[in-house]
């Protein structure tokens, strides 16, 4: 436990930006899983989906998150997902 005034206010800091992290990791997990429920269902909506699920990852390779060669590594892989899909649907 931080004796230090300073100390203490970044370990409350610290905390909140943890907390804060966790959410925005979760709903990029969330919209992941159902993307790829969404393509493999050969659903309307996947293309939407994906779209949304790209605008997070790139917010949080922004803000420094998540690095921006992960966020492009998975954006890459949903859409190869979504194309295979799409070809095999024809």
């Amino acid at each position: 436990m931080p004796n230090i005034k300073s100390a203490k206010k970044e370990l409350r800091k610290s905390i909140k930006r943890a907390l804060k992290n966790a959410e925005v990791k979760d709903k990029i997990n969330l919209l992941t899983k159902k993307t790829k429920k969404a393509i493999s269902a050969g659903e309307s909506t996947a293309a939407s989906l994906l779209r949304d699920t790209a605008k997070a990852l790139d917010k949080a390779a922004k803000k420094g998150l998540l690095k921006k060669n992960t966020v492009n590594r998975r954006k890459s892989r949903l859409q190869k997902k979504l194309n295979v899909a799409a070809k095999a649907k024809k």
